[in-house]
């Protein structure tokens, strides 16, 4: 088992789910919790070598530039419409993400 991609599509999901979490449950703490986690994911992906490893680093920090400003809008402006807004491009971004690395498994698998 390669436990550096378990570490990294753990924090791919968790930034998924807690972004997720944000658009159910309108709050800064969820909001600041997915960006942090969309973060730490984009830092583990740098150090990735894989079949599409650009690709998934893209899309990490395309979420990072939703879910950022998504954050500055909330605290500074007080727009939870633009916040929501870009939540669901972050969110969109990360299912994204997973998509690739479900092919990424798949082509692994084949290659065995």
């Amino acid at each position: 088992m390669d436990w550096g991609k378990v570490i990294y599509v753990f924090f791919t999901l968790m930034s998924l789910t807690s972004t997720a979490g944000f658009l159910y449950e309108h709050s800064a703490i969820a909001l600041f919790v997915a960006a942090s986690l969309n973060l730490v994911s984009t830092i583990l992906k740098i150090g990735v070598r894989n079949l599409l490893s650009a690709e998934l680093f893209a899309s990490s920090l395309v979420a990072d530039l939703h879910l950022i400003p998504a954050f500055i809008y909330l605290e500074v402006a007080g727009s939870m419409s633009w916040a929501i807004a870009l939540a669901i491009g972050a969110l969109i971004a990360n299912l994204f993400s997973i998509v690739l690395v479900f092919i990424e498994s798949a082509h692994v698998r084949e290659e065995y």
